[in-house]
C-alpha cells in the first residue's frame, strides 16, 4: 500500500523517526524531501545535524547547514549547529560571518552564539577576544546551568591570561 504524504507530513515523520533513534529511516525521508523540493530549508537543517552529529561527515553537514541558512535566513535553530561545526573545524572567517548573521535573527540564543565565539577565540589563543565574548555571553544568559558554564569559561580564560603574563620576561640592563 502506497501512502502519499505532503512534504510537511514527511518532515514531521522524519523528525519523529529522529526522536525515536531511527536515523536511517529519517535520513531516507529527508533525502526524499530534498529530491522533491531542494528548497525545503528545514530538511537541510535536519540533514546537517545527522551528518554532523551522527555520521561525522563535516563537509556534507556544512553544505546542508549553509544551504538552510541561505534558503531561510530567519530560521533560528540552524545557526547554533552551523556555528558549532565551523568552530569545531576552526574556520575563523566563517565563525565571524555566521555569528554576525545569527545575532540579528530573532529567536537565536545570543548567549550560545557568544559562547561559541569565545570558544573559537580561545582555540586560537586570542585571550582578550575570548574573554570579551564570554562576558557578552554572560550578559545574555538566562539559565543557571548555562551561566555556571560561562563563568567557568571566564575563569579558565583569566587563568590563561595570567599564565601567559607570568612567562613574559623582559631584559633589564
Amino acid at each position: 500500500m502506497n501512502t502519499y504524504y505532503t512534504l510537511e507530513e514527511k518532515y514531521l515523520q522524519a523528525t519523529d523517526k529522529l526522536d525515536y533513534g531511527k536515523t536511517p529511516k529519517a535520513l531516507q525521508l529527508l533525502n526524499e524531501i530534498i529530491s522533491n523540493d531542494p528548497f525545503y530549508a528545514k530538511a537541510h537543517y535536519q540533514l546537517g545535524k545527522i551528518y554532523y552529529y551522527d555520521l561525522e561527515d563535516h563537509q556534507t553537514a556544512g553544505y546542508h547547514f549553509k544551504t538552510c541558512m541561505e534558503l531561510d535566513p530567519a530560521f533560528p535553530a540552524n545557526y547554533f549547529h552551523y556555528l558549532n561545526l565551523v568552530v569545531f573545524l576552526n574556520m575563523e572567517p566563517q565563525v565571524n560571518y555566521i555569528a554576525s548573521k545569527a545575532l540579528t535573527v530573532p529567536g537565536v540564543q545570543a548567549a550560545d552564539i557568544y559562547n561559541l565565539l569565545g570558544l573559537s577565540a580561545e582555540k586560537n589563543k586570542q585571550w582578550e577576544k575570548a574573554l570579551n565574548a564570554y562576558n557578552e555571553a554572560f550578559d545574555a544568559v538566562t539559565y543557571k546551568s548555562q551561566r555556571e558554564k560561562i563563568e567557568d569559561s571566564i575563569e579558565r580564560v583569566k587563568a590563561k591570561i595570567q599564565r601567559s603574563k607570568a612567562y613574559q620576561y623582559t631584559l633589564v640592563e
